[in-house]
Formats: structure tokens, C-alpha cells, sequence
């Protein structure tokens, strides 16, 4: 018997004429996930992408990628069956003889795009449901509430068997809504937040700041590790490291110290703007969340705002520290994330940081600095490195 993997469309569905667009990316992406897992035909049709196995390969292992792949609502996997009912029946009873005897209630479901098909709806499932209660004595109808469901799906392209789907990833298709500079830390929530922000279709680019000898080897590859595995989601993208330290220093020389940090996040702001432009980025993306720190002030976060020229986007601003915990988790980035190896925004903080900073004092205390020069150097020190979907 013949088995496939079904993937039925989240929001792309309802794109109207701008679907085929969006269709195409999701297509790529699925072609892309699946290229080091065996060989497969791909097709797309009524909501619907079709991944048929042209060789023997392990099909959970494809199905638990596939469920990461932005998009896509749910998963699963059917048999096929030629376009009669008599094919069809056989092909249901084989497919679903190790689960229906686990149950005691099921219910048909029957979807039938093809309208040249002689039965309609009702009778595909009253059909297929006469058959499977004759076979498995254990079985009884719900209608409502059942513990399994039986679905039958005549399309124009084949006739497929399948029991539950599974929900997977939804959201938009990596790389339909532009690309992104996500400013990549190394803690809990930046990395929460490119994948927040990759599920609304977005492909990442990550600036990463380091600042030898205060920050060491393991903590850019920390950064690193966290990279690739946030490709699972967010697939193979860009991961610029920016030497921080000189700026750090004459921040610290030049600056009264409760500013540190505001003026430190507003120069890697500046930093960050001119690689995304650099990339083609329309946006530069943070892991902040309200009131969660000292910097993350509304105050705080308006003056940083204003130093950059780029749309800054902070999807988990309303979020408390659990729920961020609970998607890195999913995710899994939270044991990485928590490893003990200092980053550059910590290696300086201040003992009374200022949480109501006013813009025009910031600006004040900026001018004591010669910043661009070294904005400069650090834009041209950056080294770039690729994290791989693998």
C-alpha cells in the first residue's frame, strides 16, 4: 500500500489572488526541508500540498519535519487509493486495521473536491462507515464527539485514506514577508523572538555583539549553537558577529554610568541598521518585553527607538518570563539559552541603571563620544557566519 503525507494550509488559504505567491514560498520551503531525507515528489493543489515518497525513507522522521515548517496547519498521513469505491473501501479497511480495534467510537468524514465522483458526501461516509462497523464489532457511531475519525478525501489529483491530522506549525511561509535583523543575545527571549517573528513569515538575519576578552570563545558559541538550532523553524539564515568592545569601553570612559545601558542599546542600534541595510533587511527585531529589565522601560525603549531608522519590531513585548520559557522550550533553546557564559549587555551594567531616561539628556551625554569612527570599525570588523538547516 501506497502512503503519503498530507499538508493542509494555515492562512494561505485565505489569500485570494495573492495565494499563489505565498504558495510557491511554502513550496520551497517544504522541498527545502525535505532535501536531505530521502527523494520525493512535491505538488500543491486545492490547499493542499501532496509529498509522495519516491523511495523508501523514514516517514516519521519526514512527518516530525515537515511539522516545523511555517505554513502549514496540520499534518498526516493518508493511503492511497484509485478513484472508485470499491478501491477505496479495500485501501480503508487494510490502512486502518491496527487502529480502529483501539478505539470504540469513530466517525466518517468525507471531502470530495472532484465533482465528477458518482457519490456525493453523505454517501462516500455512509458507505465507508457501513463497511468499517461491519468489520470491527468493537465500533460504534459518534457523530459528535468520537474518538477517531475516518477521512476520506476524493481530489482531482487521487483519492486518499487518512486518520487523525496532527496540528503543526501554521502561520506564514519563512521568507513571505521580507527579512528581518534580529538582534541575537544569547538569553531566553531574542531567540523566542526570531522564531515568533519567522512564523509570521519572516526570514531572519541575527546580529550577534561580542566583546573580547570580557565575553569569551563559548559564549559566541553559545550564540552559535542557538543559531542552528532555531533553523528547525526558521530555516538556514545569516548570523553577523559585531566586535563591541572599543564601543563599550569609551562608553564606560565617557559616559555617567546609570546611561550605560541606554546608550550602549542605542549604539548597537545604530550598528544593527546599518548591517540590516546593508542585507536588504525592512526591520530590526529585539527580545524585549516590557518591564522585564531595567532597559525595557517605555522610556527606555523610546530612546532607543529613536536611533534607529529601521522598524523596530518586539513581538514579546506583552509576554510574561513563562510564556517566553514555555515556547523556548518547544523550541529547544532554553537549556542552551541558560548556559552560564556572559554576553556583552551584561558585562557592563551599571549599579543604578536609569529607567526613565529622557532622550534629550541621552543625546547630551552621546555627544562626549566621537561615535562614528566607531561605529565604522565595529560595521566593518563584523564577521559573518551561517547557520545551516541541517
Amino acid at each position: 500500500m501506497k502512503e503519503i503525507i498530507l499538508l493542509k494550509y494555515g492562512e494561505i488559504a485565505l489569500k485570494g489572488l495573492n495565494k499563489q505567491s505565498f504558495e510557491s514560498v511554502l513550496l520551497k520551503n517544504v522541498r527545502h526541508r525535505l532535501r536531505l531525507l530521502g527523494r520525493f515528489e512535491t505538488r500543491a493543489a486545492q490547499s493542499t500540498i501532496v509529498v509522495e515518497p519516491l523511495e523508501e525513507c523514514d516517514l516519521d522522521l519526514v512527518e516530525e519535519r515537515l511539522s516545523h515548517v511555517f505554513g502549514i496547519s496540520a499534518i498526516t498521513r493518508a493511503a492511497v487509493a484509485q478513484k472508485e469505491m470499491g478501491d477505496i473501501a479495500r485501501v480503508a479497511l487494510e490502512y486502518l486495521a491496527d487502529s480502529l480495534p483501539l478505539v470504540s467510537t469513530f466517525k466518517v468524514e468525507a471531502k470530495r473536491s472532484d465533482k465528477t465522483f458518482p457519490l456525493k458526501t453523505p454517501q462516500i461516509c455512509e458507505e465507508i462507515g457501513g463497511l468499517l462497523l461491519e468489520r470491527f464489532d468493537n465500533l460504534s457511531v459518534d457523530l459528535h464527539d468520537p474518538e477517531y475519525r475516518v477521512v476520506v478525501e476524493v481530489r482531482d489529483f487521487g483519492a486518499y485514506v487518512h486518520g487523525v491530522a496532527h496540528k503543526a506549525a501554521g502561520g506564514m511561509p519563512v521568507g513571505s514577508s521580507g527579512m528581518g535583523m534580529l538582534m541575537l543575545s544569547g538569553g531566553i527571549d531574542s531567540p523566542v523572538a526570531g522564531y515568533m517573528m519567522a512564523k509570521r513569515g519572516v526570514q531572519l538575519c541575527c546580529i550577534h555583539f561580542e566583546s573580547p576578552p570580557y565575553t569569551s570563545e563559548r559564549a559566541k558559541l553559545k550564540v552559535l549553537t542557538l543559531a542552528d538550532k532555531m533553523t528547525e523553524y526558521c530555516n538556514t539564515f545569516e548570523v553577523h558577529v559585531v566586535p563591541f568592545t572599543r564601543i563599550q569601553e569609551e562608553i564606560k570612559r565617557g559616559c555617567k554610568e546609570e546611561y550605560f545601558t541606554v546608550i550602549m542599546r542605542r549604539v548597537m542600534m545604530m550598528v544593527a541598521n546599518r548591517v540590516a541595510k546593508a542585507r536588504g533587511c525592512g526591520a530590526i527585531i529585539t527580545g524585549e518585553s516590557l518591564a522585564q529589565v531595567a532597559s525595557q522601560t517605555m522610556q527606555a525603549i523610546g530612546c532607543t527607538d529613536a536611533a534607529s531608522e529601521l522598524p523596530v519590531l518586539r513581538p514579546l513585548i506583552g509576554m510574561d518570563k513563562l510564556e517566553i520559557v514555555d515556547i523556548a522550550r518547544k523550541i529547544d533553546t532554553f537549556e542552551t539559552s541558560i548556559l552560564p557564559y556572559e554576553d556583552c549587555c551584561t558585562v557592563f551594567t551599571p549599579r543604578h541603571p536609569k529607567t526613565r531616561p529622557v532622550l534629550e539628556q541621552i543625546v547630551r551625554e552621546e555627544e562626549k563620544l566621537d561615535l562614528e569612527p566607531l561605529i565604522e570599525e565595529a560595521v566593518s570588523g563584523t564577521e559573518k557566519l551561517v547557520a545551516i538547516l541541517r
